[in-house]
């Protein structure tokens, strides 16, 4: 049977789980009566939640008798470890490109690892029904993307594809259809068949399943050979030694689930059972004489956060697993299945140190993990600081802004406070797009004060660049925060009194404890605050006196946000139902002990 790998990638919202849903829509997979939704390959809550993928996933299809194995993959930066390895599994790419916002880092980057890796592009405009759509620009900006990227002359001879994925259509021209066959027929006439090779069995493990029925399993590509059930093989790994096993049962793609088969010939994707103790990058060969692929390489993490139990006075209150031998098998299990993730033990036995990608990396993780019914503190998110050439170096990000030209002041001022460089700046219409070189320590906090400085209207995206020297201190969050000085529930009365002190994060009759953060103070420095004073009532009644209290709102704070807003002294505590934020030492007197040492280190 004739078999194409295509894999799709694209920035982060352009449209790669909308195409795959008219893909499989297309093809017949699901019957015409039945409910699908939208966004059938986000399976998982969070990515429907969030409307983005984090998780690479597969899924097979057949169009005009060839089978067609499609890999959606992740867009956001911080998940590019996902999308490193899949390529791998690929022959040809799909680069989908927004017809309004054209080419964006993330696009830059994963294009650049497909075009290494000699993989056969399709480019395809997408949401040209957008207004404002500039379909052409987009195509000769896209074009002199694969230029810089110094793609082969066969690579730059692209085809090129237009279409709206939300209303169904794709074709070679602009003019619109009512169907995305264009499309199909384009990925069966420009992705060549797998290039196999004569030679033994060989298989690179390029992704991890779980199911906790089968245990671990092995996916990849077979590039040589077949390989077959009950098969004896050797297990090629990472540092070069070699391990026998059996190949238990084999499974192929085929729809949105997979079909056990009793071989698999080169050229398919498949998942293998039975394997023990392999890691992503170890190589699957002939028992006889084994053969090892070259070792995958992913880049490396350039953040880390400390992850402990809770040791609040509200521990055990919510969660189901609290120990810290529950959190440590968590975050091992967790390195098994994601590659750019690395945990280290610390001197305390009770805290962790977990290496990742960015902020929403770490957060996805710190998300699941309170779903599942963990309750732990983490403290504030810091970069990895690496010794080159006897200088102190961080890693450095390309940060692109897309803001309207009103805007754009704001948006300088503020990126050249955190030691951004401006690197490009051009007009598109109304929309200024701007290019920095910046710290990644002057990302963390960055978003939101973006977002207040341009009414919500900066659209920012960044990816890791390079490490550079060390570029100093930048400064933090300016104001201080208001501490609670008792254990108790809030009362609206003390609330009221002390709204013209900052702006609160608990409503009346929450309950706080002592050194829990209530909420932001309006100057620099912290206030140790008494919110839970009840009024205190007298026989006595003067005119005006009992008019109604008017309490605003509490800020609402997601988890990134809390991750980016604390500082050093400062960490979240999380829970499945509640995320609070607190000081590392609840007593007041530890805290002073505290600064007092970080002065004293400081001169």
């Amino acid at each position: 049977m004739n078999i194409r790998n295509i894999a799709i990638i694209a920035h982060v919202d352009h449209g790669k789980t909308t195409l795959v849903d008219r893909i499989l829509h297309t093809t017949k997979v699901f019957r015409d009566n039945q409910d699908t939704g939208d966004l059938i390959m986000d399976n998982n809550d969070l990515e429907r939640e969030r409307g983005i993928t984090i998780f690479s996933k597969n899924a097979a299809v057949t169009y005009e008798g060839v089978k067609i194995n499609v890999i959606d993959t992740p867009g956001h930066s911080d998940f590019g470890g996902e999308v490193e390895r899949v390529l791998k599994m690929a022959d040809g790419v799909i680069l989908l490109v927004d017809a309004f916002e054209g080419p964006m880092p993330q696009t830059r980057f994963v294009l650049q690892k497909a075009l290494q890796l000699n993989l056969h592009p399709i480019v395809v405009i997408n949401k040209v029904d957008k207004p404002n759509c500039r379909p052409e620009e987009v195509h000769d900006a896209v074009f002199e993307l694969f230029f810089n990227l110094d793609a082969t002359e066969e690579q730059l001879n692209f085809p090129t594809f237009y279409g709206s994925g939300k209303n169904g259509w794709f074709n070679d021209s602009l003019t619109p259809t009512d169907n995305i066959l264009p499309l199909m027929d384009g990925i069966l006439k420009y992705v060549p068949e797998p290039q196999v090779e004569e030679g033994t069995l060989q298989m690179q493990i390029t992704s991890l399943d779980y199911s906790s029925f089968l245990g671990r399993i092995a996916v990849g590509k077979v590039t040589r050979g077949t390989i077959r059930e009950n098969q004896p093989i050797a297990l090629v790994q990472r540092d070069g030694s070699i391990r026998k096993s059996r190949v238990k049962e084999l499974y192929v793609f085929e729809g949105m689930g997979k079909k056990k088969v009793a071989e698999v010939l080169a050229g398919d994707l498949c998942a293998v059972v039975g394997l023990e103790d392999f890691n992503i990058g170890d190589t699957i060969a002939d028992a006889e004489n084994p053969e090892g692929l070259p070792v995958i390489s992913v880049d490396e993490p350039t953040m880390s956060m400390l992850f402990s139990i809770n040791n609040s006075p509200f521990f055990g209150k919510d969660g189901k697993f609290v120990t810290s031998r529950h959190l440590r098998d968590r975050l091992m299990k967790e390195t098994e299945k994601n590659l750019a993730l690395r945990v280290e033990e610390t001197d305390s036995a009770d805290s962790f140190l977990v290496y990742g990608r960015g902020i929403l990396h770490l957060g996805v993780l710190v998300e699941t993990m309170r779903r599942e019914g963990f309750e732990m503190t983490i403290g504030q998110p810091q970069v990895l600081v690496k010794q080159i050439d006897g200088k102190k170096c961080e890693p450095y990000e390309t940060l692109v802004v897309d803001v309207p030209s009103d805007y754009s002041g704001k948006v300088i001022d503020l990126v050249t406070q955190r030691k951004g460089e401006m690197q490009v700046m051009e007009s598109k219409g109304e929309i200024h797009h701007l290019e920095f070189d910046i710290p990644s320590r002057g990302l963390i906090g960055l978003r939101s004060q973006m977002l207040t400085n341009t009414a919500g209207e900066a659209v920012m995206a960044h990816r890791f660049r390079e490490y550079k020297p060390w570029k100093g201190v930048i400064p933090g969050r300016i104001n201080g925060v208001l501490i609670s000085k008792n254990q108790s529930p809030t009362t609206a009365y003390s609330i009221d009194k002390l709204q013209d002190r900052g702006a609160f994060f608990v409503d009346p009759g929450e309950e706080v404890y002592i050194g829990q953060i209530i909420a932001e103070h309006i100057k620099p420095g912290d206030l140790v605050v008494n919110a839970t004073e009840g009024k205190k009532l007298t026989n006595m009644r003067a005119s005006g006196s009992d008019d109604s209290v008017r309490i605003v709102p509490k800020i609402q704070m997601t988890l990134e946000e809390c991750m980016e807003y604390i500082q050093q002294d400062e960490c979240i505590e999380v829970t499945p139902r509640h995320i609070r934020l607190r000081k590392i030492y609840l007593n007041e007197e530890d805290r002073r002990k505290y600064q007092k040492m970080q002065k004293v280190e400081g001169a």
